[in-house]
């Protein structure tokens, strides 16, 4: 799969390895699985807890560094200027390795802090700290209101993305900024792995459910990034590249929005 383009210039696979709710003992194991297998994108944050396993893993890999994208994620209460770049440097130590890019992982809009935040990151890409920054869960007047105070576009907005959630408007307005839009549970839980539009493909092309999704997303020009501690599962998220969905078989995919969400609302959330 051709990596994706960010609007710095710098290239992130398309596909990755999220590691929310992978345990900490485990983690450096589940990367250096995935690394073996062909992944070279991982998905970390701060609040995950296992940020020493995910540095653990990228260390030990017989792969050199400049062919990994690491990604990590200021939570929410170490959001504001000083406290996110306090938030940077605990992260920088328990990985043990820079990451690639840092994202703001909620927008918390009733904190009113994540405007200060961004403006650390900017500050940390600027003095050649950080290769690129980003946000999750940014919804349209919290990207216009950072790109319009301070001048810079994120390279990514990880937003939940899955058959029951399109967010096609949210999309569009990602293509005309040029910002990634990468997927968070992607799989949706497997709530639509027995659809009639999934299990059509599924039985089509001889591939799982899941991996009909993601390559769905694939096809929306998304990133992905599901989980997955079993090598089998692994190797499977990346097994792709052999089938594609038409447009009518996207436009079956298309039927199963419905806006329910998995996690929280992001103009709402501020844990």
């Amino acid at each position: 799969m051709t990596p994706l383009r960010l609007n710095d210039g710098n290239r992130m696979a398309r596909l990755g390895l999220g590691l929310w709710q992978v345990p900490k003992d485990t983690t450096a194991a589940c990367v250096t699985s995935a690394i073996a297998r062909g992944y070279r994108l991982f998905d970390g944050a701060a609040i995950y807890g296992n940020e020493e396993g995910l540095g653990e893993g990228i260390r030990a890999a017989e792969v050199t560094r400049d062919r990994l994208f690491v990604t990590t994620k200021i939570w929410n209460d170490a959001q504001g200027f000083d406290a996110t770049l306090r938030a940077f440097e605990a992260s920088l130590a328990r990985l043990g390795i820079c990451p690639d890019l840092v994202l703001i992982h909620w927008p918390c809009p009733a904190r009113g802090l994540y405007l200060e935040s961004w403006r650390a990151l900017v500050r940390l890409r600027d003095e050649g700290r950080l290769r690129s920054i980003g946000v999750s869960n940014f919804l349209p007047d919290h990207l216009e209101r950072i790109i319009g105070e301070t001048g810079v576009t994120p390279v990514v907005n990880q937003i939940e993305l899955h058959p029951q959630l399109q967010q096609a408007e949210l999309r569009a307005l990602h293509d005309r900024l040029g910002i990634v839009t990468q997927s968070w549970t992607p799989l949706g839980g497997g709530r639509c792995f027995d659809a009639p539009p999934v299990q059509a493909i599924a039985a089509r092309t001889g591939k799982s459910p899941a991996q009909v999704i993601l390559r769905w997303h694939l096809h929306l020009g998304c990133s992905a990034i599901p989980r997955s501690v079993r090598p089998e599962g692994q190797s499977e998220n990346l097994d792709l590249a052999d089938f594609a969905l038409p447009e009518e078989e996207m436009a079956a995919m298309a039927t199963l929005e419905s806006g329910g969400r998995i996690g929280p609302d992001p103009a709402r959330f501020a844990l």
